[in-house]
């Protein structure tokens, strides 16, 4: 494989209101070769967006450089994309795609299968999930040899994410990424680059592997660490006996303690801290009876109902634009229903998290954000101030006092979420919190609502966080209509497919079943000897190349300074993968068959 493009030795500082400054990006060096998809994870605000729009020529970095392959063909999605007014949807797919690149009925296919067919809209007048898919629809057509893309999962519906999905399965260049979709990232990633502290960690594989890799690097800087500590309290103890410098051997030893003594012990990331501290909750929740709401011609609801009870933990799931928002707005008060009546307990506090969190002041500082929905705050921990509250979640004494403008989107969302639960609520709406937030804060997050006592509605295209916080969907089909099912997304999944199936299978044309004669009876399964030999080694053969894998793991981080013999041993990595992969391929077949031999 040859190298598309090398990231090497970035730095970025920026400067904050007060005239202080922090490094985002500390020697981040990152390369990308052909065929590699690689995903960048790390906290909010740690500078993952700014390595993006650097690696893609948008932004300059302060210090190191970027070397791409010549002729190399980039295609950018950003976060938040942000279009012209006047500007119909074809106009900024091709714009986003470079003009002369695309044919209309490629732009418009590709438009279609993203669930948009208002070719002729004004872009400025679309929803934020719309026009993501606009700017989507214009990196995926833009001709390139490396696709870089900033969050493509945030602001759409999961049909679309599935979509997707599927789509970047088979594409054929390269690709960088940010994303905080576990599922998306664990099925589409093979390569992690993890920043934290302002430094940067590899990992081969995708998010799974990843996790497994990151505990094992972390517990051997642990040891190391430990190591260390015990030879520091050894030499100190030979020093306070009273040793003196007076041979050569006994100055090197005091020379290696000062040496270990100076270096610095692993750094513990910053940890995000949540404790429950919901408000009292009595035996009445809320209840919506026979709700209906339209928009014009588009109905949103037609004879809703649904009883929201102290421990719910519910879902909502649908298309962009279908009305899932309208319906936690409808929850909590800020809308009203055309028909219906909602009716909420006296008790009922609620936190509505929103998706935009456009009620925030830009020009207001995140220390004043805080402080005007409370000073302090009850937890089980005790009472805790606001700038307490702050520093749990990841904001330190010099980010407190700058503007909220000047975040990054993934801290604004903190911050709001932080806002809302300082309101100490007892009923929590939260839409789309996937968006922007990384995954650390949703891992707490999910571990917050096991302990929260009150009930959650949660609008969410995010498939493992629905998998691991709700036990009901609510499915929005379209002309008002709502579904309900038990489980999480992946039940839901399931019932949908169930459904289609036998919906197919009722369908099917019954003709005449005639009696199948000998020779079309289906033949008895069995293992040829080849096969069978193969079955009973091919455990051990996949257990050897993984060990190898492994062992040359280590030889390819020991020699990563040595290009030359880099290039072999990344060579040899690629045959053994091959081979892996194919091993895993016959180990599938094989199991299959063994299975259907044991069931005849």
């Amino acid at each position: 494989m040859s190298r598309l493009i090398y990231v090497d030795h970035i730095e970025k500082t920026f400067t904050t209101d007060k005239g202080s400054s922090f490094t985002a990006l500390k020697d981040i060096s990152i390369s990308v070769e052909e065929n590699e998809f690689v995903c960048i994870l790390g906290p909010s605000g740690c500078g993952k967006s700014t390595l993006l729009r650097i690696a893609a020529g948008l932004e300059s970095a302060d210090s190191g450089l970027v070397t791409a392959a010549p002729g190399l063909r980039i295609g950018y999605l950003p976060q938040n994309p942000d279009f012209p007014a006047g500007r119909t949807v074809l106009e900024q797919v091709f714009a986003g795609a470079g003009e002369g690149t695309a044919k209309e009925y490629e732009a418009r296919a590709l438009l279609t299968k993203l669930g948009l067919e208002e070719f002729d809209a004004d872009v400025s007048t679309l929803s934020g999930g719309q026009k993501k898919r606009v700017a989507i629809a214009g990196a995926l057509l833009c001709p390139c040899d490396l696709l870089i893309l900033d969050e493509p999962t945030n602001h759409i519906d999961g049909g679309t994410v599935l979509w997707l999905e599927k789509f970047l399965g088979k594409y054929t260049g390269a690709l960088l990424m940010i994303t905080h979709d576990r599922y998306f990232l664990d099925r589409v990633t093979n390569r992690i680059l993890e920043v934290e502290g302002g430094r940067a960690y590899l990992y081969e594989g995708n998010y799974s592997l990843y996790l497994e890799r990151k505990a094992g690097r972390e517990e051997m800087a642990l040891a190391s660490e430990r190591k260390r500590q015990s030879f520091l309290r050894r030499e100190l103890a030979w020093m306070q006996r009273g040793a003196r410098a007076r041979s050569t051997k006994e100055k090197g030893r005091i020379e290696r303690y000062e040496a270990l003594s100076a270096q610095e012990g692993p750094q513990a990331a910053g940890k995000l801290s949540l404790s429950s501290v919901a408000s009292r909750l009595g035996k009445k929740i809320i209840e919506l009876e026979h709700v209906d709401k339209s928009y014009g011609e588009q109905v949103i609801l037609r004879d809703f109902s649904c009883l929201i009870p102290r421990d719910a933990r519910i879902g909502v799931v649908g298309h962009n634009g279908c009305g899932k928002s309208t319906l936690l707005k409808i929850i909590a008060g800020q809308v009203e229903p055309d028909g219906g009546s909602v009716e909420r307990g006296s008790t009922v506090k609620i936190g509505y998290f929103s998706q935009e969190c456009e009620e925030m002041d830009l020009s207001m500082r995140v220390i004043d954000y805080i402080r005007q929905t409370a000073e302090y705050i009850q937890t089980a921990e005790g009472k805790l101030s606001a700038t307490q509250m702050l520093e749990k979640f990841l904001f330190p004494g010099d980010l407190q006092w700058n503007t909220i403008g000047r975040l990054s989107g993934g801290e604004r969302r903190r911050l709001h979420l932080l806002n809302c639960l300082m309101a100490a609520p007892n009923v929590l709406l939260l839409d789309e919190p996937g968006n922007d937030l990384d995954i650390d804060t949703l891992l707490i997050l999910e571990d917050y609502l096991d302990c929260f006592e009150g009930a959650v509605v949660v609008v969410s295209h995010d498939r493992f966080f629905l998998d691991r916080v709700v036990d009901h969907i609510l499915e929005f089909q379209g002309e008002g209509r709502v579904e309900t099912y038990l489980g999480g997304y992946t039940d839901y999944f399931e019932t949908l497919s169930s459904n289609l199936l036998k919906k197919a299978e009722r369908e099917e044309p019954r003709g005449k079943t005639e009696k199948p004669r000998p020779e079309d009876r289906p033949r008895k399964l069995k293992f040829s000897f080849k096969e069978e030999r193969e079955f009973q080694t091919i455990d051990g053969d996949i257990a050897a190349l993984e060990g190898e894998l492994a062992a040359l793991e280590g030889e390819i981080e020991a020699k990563a300074a040595d290009y030359e013999a880099l290039q072999d041993l990344l060579a040899r990595k690629e045959e053994l993968q091959a081979a892996l992969d194919g091993k895993m391929e016959r180990w599938v077949y094989l199991n299959d068959l063994a299975e259907q031999i044991a069931r005849q």
